[in-house]
Formats: C-alpha cells, structure tokens, sequence
C-alpha cells in the first residue's frame, strides 16, 4: 500500500470515527473499559470566563495564554485527569479563535489526540491525530508532520493495524531522520512494534539506533529511557545478563538526572532479573531502592511493576502477610482495566497459597483470568472496531460517488439493498477477519522486516567498498611511485609520484580505470598473464612496458592485508647501452611467464600469520557462500553465473578461445582454486546483491543468509573489516 492509499484511508477512517459511539454499531464497549463515544464539545466558553478560572489575565497575549493552558494540560494528563484536560483544552481553543494559524491547529489536534489516546481511545485519538497532520502539512513544518506521523502509527498499533503502524512510523522516520534527536522517537517505536511480534533481532537494532540518536543529540536522560525498556526486552526473551547490564546503565543516568519516577521502573526490573537469577537478597535491595525513592510527602504512589516485584519478594523471603497486604494495596490504586491488574492478583492468589487459604487464593486466580480476559476482549474489540469502521467507510464513499453521477433514487435503493445485505453479513465478515487476523499481521510483519533487510543490504554492500580518501592521504605521504589495483586490475588509488611518473602518457588521471587501458596491446595483455599468475601464486610479478614512449619497471604484488588488493610500484627503466636490446629483453620476459624478479622495496606489511585451520575453514566458508551465491542467482533468475558477473559488475569477464568467461569468479567456486589472498569483499558483495535485487524463496533467503553471516563470523574474529 502506497502512502498516498494509507493517508486516504486514514483520512476517510477519520471522518468515521463518530460511528463507534452509534447504537447501531454493532459493538459493545468491554467490560471496565472508558466510555469513548463523547465527541468535542460543540460549545465552547466564553475564553474570558474560562481563563479568569484558571487564574490567567484575558488581557495577556494569545502566544502566552495558549502556553500557559497546554502546560496546566500536559500536568493534568499526567495525572490522569482527562476530563479536566479536556476542558483545558476547550478554553484553548476558545482563545485561539474560530480560525487559528496551522501551526495553532495542529497543536490543538494534537494535544486532544493525546487525552484520547490516553484513555484508551484510539479510534478517537486517530481522528485528532489526522486532523493534526493535515494543519501540519498546511503549514509545511516537517517536524510537525514527523511527530504526528508517530502518533498515528501508535494509535493504528493500539487498533491492532500492525502493517499501518509500521508504514506510518516509517514515514514519521523519513521526515526526522536528519533532525537532532527527533528521529529516536520512531526508532524506538518500530523496536517496540517489532518487540511484540517477537523479533528480537530487529528490535535490538532499533533500540540501539535509538540510544546513538538520543546520545548524538545529547539526550542521555532519553538514551536511558531506550535502554530500559531494550535490558527489559532482552529479560522477557531469557537474555538475564545483558538486560542487567542495560538496566544498571540506565539506571545510573536517570540517578544523575534526579529522575525517580524512572527509576522506580528500572528498579522493579533490576529486581526482575535478580528474581530470575535466584538471588532474593540483591531483588529485595532493588525494591527497597525503588519504594525510597517514591515522595510520599507529595502524595506519590509506587507504581504498579515495583508493588509487584516487592510483594514477590516479600513473598520468597517467608512474608507472605507482606506480600498480600502490598497487593491488595496496588490492586485499590489501580483502575479496573489496568494491564497490570492480572499479574498482581496472580500474586495475590500466591500470597494467599502461602498462608494456607485456599478459598481465597482460588478467588484471586479466577479474578486474574477476568482480568486477563477483559484485556483481551479489549483489544479485540477494538481491532473489530477499527476494520468496521474502515469497512462502512469504503462502502459509503463508494455510494457517494455513485450517488452523485447516476440516477439518486435508483442508487438509493440500490444503497439501502446493499446495507440491508451488508447489515446481514457483518457478523459473518469480522467473524473471517477475526481469524485472520493473526495471518494479516504476521504477513505484515514479515514484509517490513523484507524492506528493512534489503536496505540493510545494500547499504552494506556499498560500506564495502573501499575508503579512497583514506587510501589517497596514505598513499600521498611515500615518495615511490605506488598504485593500488583490485583483483581485476582496476586503478583504486594512485600517489602523487605516480601521477608525475604516468602523466607523459595519460590523458587524465588513472585512478578508476584499468590499469591495461593505459598500456600498449602487448603490455596489456602481458599485465593481464601477470595478475593471473599473481592468483594462483604469492610471488611478486616484474613487468616492463612502454608508456608514453619511456620505459619503466614495475612490480605487481599483493597488499598483505587479506583483502584482495594488489600493489604496484613503479620506476623508470635503467638506461644503458643496447637500451632497446635491453627493453625487449625484459618486454618479452614479462609476457613468456619467467620467474619472477627480485622484489622492488614496496614497504608492503605482511599478512598477519594465524592459526591454520581457522584460515582453513575461512576459506572453506567464502568457497560455500560463492557457492550458495551462484545457485541463488540461477534458481531465481534462471540465468548463470556469467550473467551475474556482467550485471552485478564485481567480477571481470574475458574473452578465453572465443567465449566470455568469468575466470576470476569461477576460481572461488572450488576450494582447490581458491587464490592463497582470497578477495573475500567481492565474495561478500556478491552475496548482498543477490540478497538485495533478486525474488529469493524464504529457505533460499535463509540458506543464503546463514553463509553470509558465517564469512561475517569469520572476518570479525579476525579484525578482516
């Protein structure tokens, strides 16, 4: 679904959003959850009677007022009060006036969507949340239309709208991707959305792109935050050592910044994960922590999670009179269709066990299911809810326009047959679209997670090339003529002494064409014989050409550093009689493949020397990934292996007897062959384009996939990259 698609149906789901407060919408509000069918107040005070009542001068500026009220807004939904929020925010937009600015639009839109998101309201707060990007896109404030993408993907998640959450947190992420510090609210959105769907490995590369953007901008206090809630997702997934590790973290920051309420949280975790190490005493030092930094003077409560963990540990500490008392007493402070409420009486329900009292114990398990049931019941309502809305939306827009371009009573009749057929198979629609649901979303999922690796594997694939501008400051600083070549023969750098020394016969400078294209049709191809016995053995090659009518020496050697590159060092030609005698001499050797020369002093290290059947099954692993490259390209493609090497353009095609051969990409297909400095970049490479450009099955992508991360396995342990 294209942006354009998604925005509309936002849209036209908005402008429905009335519906699910109508008798006749055929769903029922779950038991204990908030009433959302109240609409906008249609009436607004009068603004100096509402201002004078919460103490502000009607005389102050419009600018000054506006931010006083969201301020008293902001507090009152911290606190939970929505109704007063709400009419906060009425008095605000009696002060803006019939006809506010965008910019005064869309924060009036924004801060309603945001009450009614917070009282568990999300098809309301969908409707606030597009009216709030539309004032946005009035007025072409990019961060504005960057936020609120965010909230709408929020409320789509709540809706259950997995596949829309994640197109609209992905639009939010393009529109704040190059602002300071805004780009990790998405971030650490798509980690949470990927968190619930069970993939952690996505998740964890969220998390941490969204603790780099908060430290970048500065915000260590936000980059605790992150990685709280990632050291908590690694402990639901049985990782106990990093989660604590994070959350240790996280918790030092939010003590630097004096953040309690914070840190309550992240010490019920810590707490967590001592419990699931076995070591009551250090849990029962986190609790303590946690319930000390609660201000009961100003009327603070400990919140649910640390109530939890300090009745558990009350509890395995032989207090099970501790442990009811401080359940009971976080289940009264706790509203009826709190999440938390299942996990706390099923400790309840323990506590009781200890103490021997069976009945009540059962009573309290029975409760914990309601609770749990309530909570699901919920949810699936308002998944329900959100696909009957979107459903009588598209049939009435559909009637509109048949209405307005055909023949209205004709159509009406048709509208009415067509309502009373619909009326008739709604039950029957969502009772199919609740059970495939599950399916939508997993397909959903799965295509993300698609679009994100292919992403992940062109970019990766680019991060292998190599950096020039490095290669050209450490090339600059030798005074010999030294150029550098990839296995092909390509030019990739080349110093300032062999730029003085080449340009008598180069038009331009050389670096990014074949080194053969500067040589004469002999010499090339007598560069050609020396770059292929320089892959099947280690010794330097001497070559000797013509170039620009001088004579010069050169030696073709490998870099040493494991990756492929050849270095060639460069020198004029001794002159001495029988010159020309001479010169053809050494021409002829270099094309009748003599034994090599003396090595020129290119100051070239050597490859570290490592263990040998590590390098063995190095080699091994780049043989089985070429491989796995190769049969990937043909199964899905239907083509060879030299089609790969023309159109992904890695590996070099020649010409052998008449036919095009992919010589240099064929040696890494049997590990007899395999050159002893493997270019195990372009092995790589080869392996990301295949992955990135072609249609791969699912056990293809993941075989594929499983090579790859072995090569990678193998070039970190052994500081390859």
């Amino acid at each position: 679904m294209s942006k354009e698609s998604f925005a509309r149906g936002v849209a036209l789901a908005a402008l429905l959003a009335t519906l699910c407060g109508m008798a006749d919408a055929g769903v029922a509000a779950p038991t204990g959850a908030p009433a959302c069918a109240e609409a906008a107040a249609s009436v607004l005070p009068e603004p100096a009677q509402c201002l004078r009542g919460y103490e502000l001068d009607p005389g102050g500026e419009t600018p000054s007022l506006l931010a006083a009220l969201y301020e008293r807004n902001g507090t009152l939904v911290e606190n939970h009060h929505y109704a007063e929020a709400s009419r906060v925010m009425d008095c605000a937009e009696a002060v803006a006036g019939a006809d506010p600015a965008p910019a005064v639009a869309q924060e009036l839109a924004r801060r309603r969507g945001v009450i009614e998101f917070r009282r568990e309201c999300p098809l309301q707060a969908l409707d606030w949340f597009k009216r709030a990007l539309a004032a946005a896109e009035r007025s072409e404030n990019r961060l504005a239309q960057g936020k609120n993408w965010n909230n709408l993907g929020a409320a789509l998640l709540r809706l259950g709208d997995v596949r829309g959450a994640v197109q609209a947190q992905t639009q939010s992420l393009a529109l704040l991707r190059n602002v300071p510090g805004e780009s990790a609210r998405p971030l650490n959105n798509l980690a949470e959305i990927y968190r619930d769907q069970g993939d952690l490995a996505a998740a964890v590369r969220y998390y941490r792109q969204a603790r780099d953007a908060h430290l970048a901008a500065g915000n260590a206090g936000e980059a605790a935050h992150t990685m709280e809630s990632w050291g908590a997702a690694l402990l639901d997934s049985g990782d106990v050592a990093g989660g604590e590790a994070l959350l240790l973290q996280a918790r030092a920051q939010m003590v630097r910044d004096g953040n309690r309420k914070y840190q309550q949280r992240t010490d019920a975790e810590l707490a967590r994960a001592a419990l699931l190490r076995g070591d009551v005493a250090a849990a029962s030092r986190w609790v303590d922590s946690g319930l000390a930094a609660v201000a009961v003077a100003e009327g603070e409560t400990a919140p649910a999670p640390l109530q939890l963990q300090a009745a558990r540990v009350a509890r395995l500490r032989g207090q099970p009179e501790v442990a009811r008392e401080r359940a009971g007493a976080a289940l009264r402070a706790l509203a009826a269709h709190d999440s938390d409420r299942p996990a706390l009486l099923a400790e309840l329900a323990a506590a009781h066990e200890a103490l021997g009292q069976w009945p009540q114990a059962m009573a309290a398990l029975r409760e914990s299911e309601r609770a749990a049931q309530a909570l699901r019941e919920a949810q699936y309502d308002r998944e329900t809810r959100w696909l009957q809305v979107r459903f009588e939306t598209a049939e009435r827009d559909r009637t509109i326009a048949a209405l307005a371009s055909g023949n209205q009573v004709r159509t009406l009749a048709l509208w009415l047959t067509v309502v009373s057929a619909l009326a008739a198979l709604l039950g029957l629609t969502v009772f199919f679209l609740r059970r495939q649901q599950r399916a939508r979303v997993a397909e959903a999922a799965r295509r993300a997670r698609l679009d994100e690796e292919i992403d992940y594997y062109r970019r990766a694939a680019a991060e292998l090339g190599v950096d020039r501008a490095r290669l050209q400051a450490a090339l600059d600083s030798r005074e010999d003529a030294v150029l550098v070549l990839d296995g092909a023969g390509q030019v990739l750098a080349a110093n300032r002494a062999a730029g003085e020394l080449l340009r008598p016969g180069a038009a331009e400078a050389p670096v990014g064409r074949g080194f053969g294209e500067l040589l004469g049709a002999d010499d090339a191809r007598g560069f050609a014989l020396a770059l292929e016995r320089l892959e099947e053995s280690s010794a330097p090659q001497r070559l000797a050409f013509v170039l620009g009518g001088e004579r010069l020496q050169g030696q073709l050697s490998e870099s040493g550093q494991g990756e492929g590159s050849l270095v060639l060092g460069l020198q004029r030609a001794a002159v001495e009689p029988a010159a020309d005698a001479a010169h053809d001499g050494a021409h002829d050797g270099a094309h009748d493949g003599a034994g090599p020369a003396e090595p020129l002093a290119l100051e070239v290290e050597p490859a570290a020397s490592g263990d040998e059947a590590l390098r063995q099954s190095f080699r091994r692993a780049l043989v089985e990934l070429m491989l796995a490259v190769v049969e990937a390209w043909e199964r899905s493609t239907g083509q060879g292996r030299l089609e790969l090497a023309e159109k992904s353009r890695i590996w070099r095609v020649t010409v052998d007897d008449g036919r095009l051969r992919a010589r240099a990409m064929e040696r890494y297909l049997s590990l007899s062959k395999l050159p002893r400095q493997p270019r195990w970049r372009d092995v790589l490479r080869s392996g990301y384009y295949v992955l990135a450009e072609c249609a791969l099955e699912e056990p293809v992508r993941g075989e594929l996939q499983r090579h790859v991360d072995a090569v990678l396995a193998y070039t970190r342990r052994n500081a390859l990259v």
